[in-house]
């Protein structure tokens, strides 16, 4: 019996003996073959890799200086007053794309690397993510933006994984510890990731959570011990960008932020771009020929890319002079839209006032607005504006008459109380230009219109006049007001008569004259000028009655 179990364990010997030898065999055979693909694929990686185009011209040209930005002194200025000092604080940058938030954000950094008593070290790093593309996976199995937990059923656990060890992965909060995380397009974010964020902002550190983490086992390694005890370090300064405006983002994050704003390019900014890209692309171009960038592109990036387009054309016809007839076709070409031009007709007119408008990106407009009076029921018409706007949000929804048409009535109500208009007399106030207006800023300017138009007074065409008005001719404050004054300058204008309440010191450097004023009284009397003629008319032709006339009377 015994010499049979021998036997038995003489044959299973054999073949374990057998099978370990064809396995090490076959290992033997692979391994080669595996050193072979190996190699074979780290040699077309640096193939690849020898292989590079030309920097585009987007590249070539983009800001190394703060000089190299265009138009944006203001909000670099309080971008430096945030970041470049003993406590640097989050932030929020609006403004349209490509005027330059990304490079201004890299270049404070490096100037506050460089202030007295910053927090920042010469190796503050600047890790930049873009938050439309940010992945984000519920089940935090994989997450760049905060950081994520190799758990052991999964795949890429590594060896500790095999061991039952989970492993905390750092993600982008963590790598910015020390620095600045800058996240393009914030107001993207995944709700989640912001509430997330939103943690780590008031923490300071990363907390991760595993089902597979055991505080008792001495196999597990003591810096992992560390990581879920006490967080990975995430001490970093946000600095987040949106073309978005601030009502769109989470009041959340704005309450944890400091916010700044970056202008859009005016047409001169957007002309010096383009000529410094022509230069630097080494290709010829005039001013004259730049300012057609001025007047279709609308950040410096377009500018840059129609510059690099018309280059391509003169290269394709053996040519390094950028032509006018190359920047129209790349115009025509892109379908870009024309911007119109800014200066503002300054001729006294009757029935004609400028008026001052925000728009876009906390953009400030000069906009013309005209009147008419004529025989008829004693109303008032608006047109150009906002007829009606919706309030609340889903679920809860409100309608009502737009705010710039709720000012029209009360012009009318002021008019009819001060004697220039009455019953027989109608009113049409227009807002030409084709962009609808609302808001009730134009309050004042709408009366100054319409009470030129209804004595025949001029308008001094060198002013321009924004504010609400009350019902008893009291001028309101409005918003949007350096913007408006602004504008008003860059139009060419040489007054500009705003409420009282938007008065501010740093006006009397404005480049333009700025007057404070309280009631319409005021606003007519800076506005209307003397009637140069006394047209004689025929009895029954005039249409204003005899209130109306004295009123075109007073000096």
């Amino acid at each position: 019996m015994s010499w049979f179990l021998l036997l038995i364990q003489l044959a299973v010997t054999v073949i374990m003996g057998v099978y370990f030898y064809t396995q090490l065999r076959a290992q033997k055979r692979t391994q080669p073959q595996g050193k072979r693909e190996s190699t074979k694929e780290l040699e077309n990686l640096r193939k690849m890799r020898g292989v590079s185009l030309s920097e585009p011209l987007a590249e070539h040209v983009r800001p190394r200086q703060f000089s190299d930005i265009v138009g944006q002194e203001e909000g670099i200025r309080s971008l430096m007053a945030i970041l470049c000092g003993k406590n640097p604080q989050h932030v929020i940058i609006y403004g349209p794309p490509g005027v330059g938030k990304t490079c201004a954000a890299r270049l404070v950094l490096e100037a506050a690397k460089k202030s007295e008593g910053t927090p920042f070290k010469p190796s503050a790093p600047f890790i930049e993510m873009d938050s439309t593309c940010v992945r984000f996976d519920e089940r935090a199995i994989a997450d760049p933006l905060l950081g994520s937990v190799h758990d052991p059923i999964y795949q890429g656990a590594g060896p500790l994984g095999v061991q039952g060890v989970p492993q905390p992965k750092p993600g982008a909060v963590t790598r910015a510890h020390g620095g600045v995380l800058f996240l393009d397009e914030i107001g993207e974010l995944h709700p989640v990731q912001m509430n997330k964020l939103l943690k780590v902002l008031e923490d300071r550190k990363v907390q991760f959570e595993s089902a597979y983490y055991n505080p008792d086992d001495p196999g597990v390694p003591r810096y992992i011990h560390e990581v879920f005890r006490q967080g990975m370090p995430a001490d970093f300064r946000l600095v987040g960008a949106t073309t978005r405006s601030p009502e769109e983002i989470s009041p959340a994050l704005r309450s944890r932020c400091m916010e700044i704003f970056f202008r859009a390019l005016e047409p001169e900014e957007v002309t010096k771009i383009a000529y410094d890209a022509a230069k630097r692309a080494d290709f010829e171009m005039n001013w004259d020929t730049a300012k057609l960038a001025g007047r279709f592109a609308a950040c410096g990036r377009d500018a840059v890319n129609m510059v690099q387009m018309a280059g391509g054309v003169a290269q394709l016809e053996n040519r390094n002079v950028i032509t006018k007839a190359d920047m129209e076709w790349v115009a025509e070409s892109g379908h870009y839209s024309e911007r119109p031009e800014r200066i503002a007709a300054q001729e006294n007119r009757v029935g004609a006032v400028h008026g001052l408008a925000v728009h876009g990106s906390h953009q400030g407009a000069v906009m013309e607005i005209e009147a008419a009076a004529g025989a008829g029921s004693g109303r008032i018409r608006i047109t150009g504006i906002v007829e009606e706007e919706e309030m609340g949000g889903s679920g809860h929804t409100l309608r009502r008459k737009s705010t710039a048409h709720a000012s029209a009535e009360n012009v009318l109500t002021l008019l009819r109380r001060l004697g220039y208009a009455d019953e027989k007399t109608d009113i049409h106030i227009n807002f030409p230009g084709g962009a609808p207006v609302d808001g009730p800023s134009a309050g004042v300017a709408m009366a100054v219109v319409a009470i030129s138009a209804l004595t025949g007074r001029p308008v001094d065409g060198s002013s321009a006049v924004t504010g609400e008005i009350g019902v008893q001719g009291s001028v309101l404050p409005v918003g949007g007001v350096p913007a408006k004054v602004e504008a008003a300058k860059r139009a060419g204008l040489t007054r500009v008569l705003v409420p009282r309440e938007n008065d501010m010191e740093r006006f009397k450097e404005a480049g333009i004259r700025v007057i404070p004023i309280d009631h319409l009284e005021e606003a007519l009397s800076y506005l209307l000028l003397p009637r140069e003629v006394e047209e004689e008319k025929e009895e029954g032709a005039s249409l204003v009655n005899a209130p109306l006339a004295a009123a075109a009377a007073r000096p």
